[in-house]
């Protein structure tokens, strides 16, 4: 059973600095920073079904790790050329998501709000999220699908068709709309 907020929502996916092998060592390897470098995220409305409102799509200049790995890279499709042309500082990101979402509630598949605490504690700078209804709907997915699969990967799993690259923030957001859009029926209530 997933929860839904009451009323209009977003649905956010955070994709962050990586290297091969660093989600089995949970970033625990040398240098190991999860540093955001891409935000995607989609207003949705449930009134007469369910719609996509607004998107935001901001990519971020990593600090701690300013080069992006081959891995993070081949991953992602985001290249440092990408960064350099237009990625902007986290601070001015966060304010960015945070406008867009202004009081509406962000729901993502997985914990990103502690991604953005942590960074946010590392570098020393306000967390614009900090009293914010941010919820995991991972746990209400996997309970659903009988499996633990990353939001890029739920659409095939559903045979439903694929909303962009995986591991692109935006698209991986706009998967997550489709995912709860096709749980609607009976299984997905709003509390």
């Amino acid at each position: 059973m997933i929860n839904l907020p009451d009323g209009d929502f977003v649905l956010a996916d955070l994709e962050y600095t990586s290297w091969d092998g660093a989600m089995a060592r949970d970033w625990g390897g040398p240098g190991e920073f999860r540093e955001i470098v891409q935000i995607g995220a989609v207003k949705v409305t449930r009134a007469g079904g369910w719609h996509e409102v607004d998107a935001l799509m901001v990519l971020v200049r990593p600090t701690l790790n300013p080069v992006l790995s081959d891995y993070f890279t081949n991953l992602t499709g985001i290249t440092d050329a990408d960064i350099a042309r237009a990625g902007v500082p986290v601070t001015d990101a966060l304010e960015r998501f945070s406008q867009f979402t202004g009081a509406l509630p962000i729901l993502t598949h997985g914990r990103d709000d502690l991604v953005v605490v942590e960074e946010c504690v590392e570098k020393s700078i306000d967390n614009p999220f900090a009293n914010h209804d941010w919820c995991d709907i991972n746990p209400g997915i996997r309970a659903m699908t009988g499996r633990n699969l990353m939001s890029s990967e739920l659409p095939a799993h559903l045979g439903l068709p694929q909303k962009g690259q995986a591991h692109d923030a935006l698209a991986d957001a706009r998967a997550l709309l489709a995912v709860l859009a096709h749980f609607e029926a009976p299984a997905v209530h709003t509390s």
